[in-house]
Protein backbone atom coordinates (compact mmCIF):
# COMPACT_ATOMS: atom_id res chain seq x y z
CA UNK A 1 0.00 0.00 0.00
CA UNK A 2 2.86 2.41 0.85
CA UNK A 3 5.54 1.01 -1.47
CA UNK A 4 4.79 3.35 -4.36
CA UNK A 5 4.61 6.38 -2.04
CA UNK A 6 8.02 5.62 -0.53
CA UNK A 7 9.77 5.04 -3.87
CA UNK A 8 10.71 8.72 -4.46
CA UNK A 9 12.16 8.93 -0.93
CA UNK A 10 14.27 5.76 -0.93
CA UNK A 11 15.37 5.66 -4.57
CA UNK A 12 18.07 8.35 -4.32
CA UNK A 13 20.06 6.86 -1.39
CA UNK A 14 19.66 3.34 -2.80
CA UNK A 15 20.93 4.49 -6.19
CA UNK A 16 24.00 6.05 -4.55
CA UNK A 17 24.73 2.84 -2.64
CA UNK A 18 24.12 0.80 -5.78
CA UNK A 19 26.63 2.86 -7.77
CA UNK A 20 29.24 2.23 -5.08
CA UNK A 21 28.44 -1.50 -5.08
CA UNK A 22 28.92 -1.64 -8.86
CA UNK A 23 32.29 0.10 -8.54
CA UNK A 24 33.30 -2.62 -6.06
CA UNK A 25 32.28 -5.30 -8.54
CA UNK A 26 29.27 -6.53 -6.56
CA UNK A 27 26.56 -7.98 -8.79
CA UNK A 28 22.80 -7.78 -8.32
CA UNK A 29 22.52 -11.57 -8.21
CA UNK A 30 25.14 -11.77 -5.45
CA UNK A 31 23.16 -9.25 -3.39
CA UNK A 32 19.96 -11.24 -3.94
CA UNK A 33 21.58 -14.54 -2.94
CA UNK A 34 23.17 -12.98 0.15
CA UNK A 35 19.80 -11.50 1.08
CA UNK A 36 18.18 -14.92 0.79
CA UNK A 37 20.91 -16.41 2.99
CA UNK A 38 20.30 -13.70 5.60
CA UNK A 39 16.58 -14.51 5.54
CA UNK A 40 17.32 -18.15 6.31
CA UNK A 41 19.68 -17.12 9.11
CA UNK A 42 16.97 -14.85 10.50
CA UNK A 43 14.58 -17.81 10.57
CA UNK A 44 17.07 -19.88 12.55
CA UNK A 45 17.79 -17.01 14.95
CA UNK A 46 14.08 -16.42 15.59
CA UNK A 47 13.44 -20.13 16.07
CA UNK A 48 16.08 -20.07 18.80
CA UNK A 49 14.42 -17.10 20.49
CA UNK A 50 17.14 -14.61 19.48
CA UNK A 51 14.74 -11.90 18.38
CA UNK A 52 17.24 -9.04 18.48
CA UNK A 53 19.62 -10.95 16.21
CA UNK A 54 16.64 -11.77 14.01
CA UNK A 55 15.72 -8.08 13.85
CA UNK A 56 19.21 -7.12 12.64
CA UNK A 57 19.11 -9.87 10.00
CA UNK A 58 15.62 -8.84 8.85
CA UNK A 59 16.76 -5.23 8.36
CA UNK A 60 19.96 -6.35 6.61
CA UNK A 61 17.93 -8.58 4.30
CA UNK A 62 15.68 -5.71 3.30
CA UNK A 63 18.66 -3.46 2.64
CA UNK A 64 20.14 -6.00 0.23
CA UNK A 65 16.74 -6.53 -1.36
CA UNK A 66 16.46 -2.79 -1.89
CA UNK A 67 19.93 -2.64 -3.45
CA UNK A 68 19.80 -5.49 -5.94
CA UNK A 69 17.27 -3.73 -8.19
CA UNK A 70 19.24 -0.46 -8.56
CA UNK A 71 22.45 -2.44 -9.16
CA UNK A 72 20.68 -4.45 -11.87
CA UNK A 73 19.46 -1.27 -13.52
CA UNK A 74 23.04 0.02 -13.68
CA UNK A 75 24.63 -3.20 -14.95
CA UNK A 76 21.68 -4.37 -17.03
CA UNK A 77 18.70 -6.35 -15.68
CA UNK A 78 18.26 -10.01 -16.61
CA UNK A 79 15.26 -12.32 -16.58
CA UNK A 80 17.09 -14.72 -14.27
CA UNK A 81 17.80 -11.86 -11.88
CA UNK A 82 14.09 -11.02 -11.77
CA UNK A 83 13.28 -14.66 -11.08
CA UNK A 84 15.93 -14.91 -8.37
CA UNK A 85 14.66 -11.75 -6.71
CA UNK A 86 11.10 -13.00 -6.30
CA UNK A 87 12.27 -16.39 -5.02
CA UNK A 88 14.52 -14.69 -2.43
CA UNK A 89 11.62 -12.45 -1.39
CA UNK A 90 9.43 -15.43 -0.63
CA UNK A 91 12.25 -17.18 1.23
CA UNK A 92 12.19 -14.11 3.47
CA UNK A 93 8.40 -13.97 3.76
CA UNK A 94 8.27 -17.62 4.85
CA UNK A 95 11.45 -17.88 6.94
CA UNK A 96 10.39 -15.28 9.49
CA UNK A 97 6.95 -16.74 10.32
CA UNK A 98 8.47 -20.23 10.32
CA UNK A 99 11.12 -19.10 12.80
CA UNK A 100 8.53 -17.66 15.17
CA UNK A 101 6.32 -20.72 14.70
CA UNK A 102 9.14 -22.98 15.85
CA UNK A 103 10.06 -20.69 18.75
CA UNK A 104 6.95 -21.34 20.84
CA UNK A 105 3.96 -23.73 20.65
CA UNK A 106 1.50 -20.82 20.89
CA UNK A 107 3.01 -19.33 17.72
CA UNK A 108 2.67 -22.40 15.53
CA UNK A 109 -0.91 -22.05 14.25
CA UNK A 110 -0.71 -18.26 13.70
CA UNK A 111 2.59 -18.80 11.84
CA UNK A 112 1.02 -21.46 9.62
CA UNK A 113 -1.97 -19.23 8.90
CA UNK A 114 0.27 -16.30 8.02
CA UNK A 115 2.52 -18.46 5.81
CA UNK A 116 -0.54 -19.77 3.94
CA UNK A 117 -1.83 -16.22 3.46
CA UNK A 118 1.58 -15.13 2.16
CA UNK A 119 1.33 -18.00 -0.28
CA UNK A 120 -2.07 -16.79 -1.48
CA UNK A 121 -0.88 -13.21 -1.89
CA UNK A 122 2.14 -14.49 -3.80
CA UNK A 123 -0.03 -16.60 -6.11
CA UNK A 124 -2.36 -13.67 -6.80
CA UNK A 125 0.62 -11.38 -7.42
CA UNK A 126 2.39 -13.74 -9.83
CA UNK A 127 -0.80 -14.75 -11.65
CA UNK A 128 -1.64 -11.08 -12.21
CA UNK A 129 1.91 -10.42 -13.44
CA UNK A 130 1.83 -13.36 -15.85
CA UNK A 131 -1.45 -12.32 -17.46
CA UNK A 132 -0.43 -8.64 -17.50
CA UNK A 133 2.75 -9.61 -19.38
CA UNK A 134 0.70 -11.64 -21.84
CA UNK A 135 -1.44 -8.57 -22.52
CA UNK A 136 1.51 -6.19 -22.70
CA UNK A 137 0.48 -4.17 -19.64
CA UNK A 138 3.10 -2.09 -17.83
CA UNK A 139 3.34 0.00 -14.66
CA UNK A 140 6.06 2.16 -13.11
CA UNK A 141 4.36 2.67 -9.74
CA UNK A 142 7.03 0.55 -8.01
CA UNK A 143 9.91 1.64 -10.21
CA UNK A 144 11.30 -0.31 -13.14
CA UNK A 145 10.77 -4.03 -12.49
CA UNK A 146 11.31 -7.27 -14.39
CA UNK A 147 7.56 -7.85 -14.49
CA UNK A 148 4.25 -6.22 -13.64
CA UNK A 149 3.94 -5.29 -9.94
CA UNK A 150 0.28 -5.03 -8.96
CA UNK A 151 -0.46 -2.82 -5.96
CA UNK A 152 -2.08 -4.30 -2.85
CA UNK A 153 -2.94 -3.47 0.74
CA UNK A 154 -0.20 -5.77 2.07
CA UNK A 155 3.06 -5.03 0.26
CA UNK A 156 6.74 -4.94 1.13
CA UNK A 157 6.64 -1.89 3.41
CA UNK A 158 3.78 -3.24 5.50
CA UNK A 159 5.45 -6.63 5.77
CA UNK A 160 8.73 -5.11 6.97
CA UNK A 161 6.90 -3.10 9.63
CA UNK A 162 5.03 -6.20 10.81
CA UNK A 163 8.20 -8.31 10.94
CA UNK A 164 9.93 -5.60 12.98
CA UNK A 165 6.96 -5.59 15.37
CA UNK A 166 7.30 -9.37 15.67
CA UNK A 167 10.92 -8.97 16.73
CA UNK A 168 10.28 -6.09 19.14
CA UNK A 169 7.24 -7.68 20.79
CA UNK A 170 7.58 -11.46 20.28
CA UNK A 171 4.99 -12.21 22.95
CA UNK A 172 2.36 -10.58 20.72
CA UNK A 173 3.32 -12.58 17.62
CA UNK A 174 0.04 -14.58 17.48
CA UNK A 175 -2.17 -11.49 17.54
CA UNK A 176 -0.09 -9.48 15.07
CA UNK A 177 0.35 -12.47 12.75
CA UNK A 178 -3.37 -13.26 12.57
CA UNK A 179 -4.24 -9.59 12.05
CA UNK A 180 -1.76 -9.33 9.19
CA UNK A 181 -3.00 -12.59 7.72
CA UNK A 182 -6.42 -10.93 7.53
CA UNK A 183 -4.89 -7.99 5.65
CA UNK A 184 -3.24 -10.44 3.25
CA UNK A 185 -6.63 -12.02 2.53
CA UNK A 186 -8.08 -8.58 1.84
CA UNK A 187 -5.16 -7.99 -0.54
CA UNK A 188 -6.01 -11.18 -2.44
CA UNK A 189 -9.64 -10.05 -2.70
CA UNK A 190 -8.59 -6.56 -3.83
CA UNK A 191 -6.14 -7.94 -6.41
CA UNK A 192 -8.78 -10.37 -7.68
CA UNK A 193 -11.19 -7.47 -8.17
CA UNK A 194 -8.45 -5.59 -10.04
CA UNK A 195 -7.84 -8.65 -12.18
CA UNK A 196 -11.55 -8.85 -13.02
CA UNK A 197 -11.56 -5.20 -14.04
CA UNK A 198 -8.35 -5.51 -16.09
CA UNK A 199 -8.78 -8.94 -17.66
CA UNK A 200 -12.52 -9.51 -18.06
CA UNK A 201 -13.63 -10.34 -21.63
Amino acid sequence: MFDALLRPIIDKPLNLLAARAVRLGISANLLTICGGALAICAGFALAGGHTHVGLVLVIANRLLDGLDGPVARITGPTDFGGYLDIVADFVFYLAVPLGFGLAAPANLIPALVLACCFGLTGISFLAFAAIAAKRGLETSAHGKKSFFYSTGLAEGTETIVVFILFCLWPAHFPTIALAYAGLCILTVIQRSASAWAAFKP
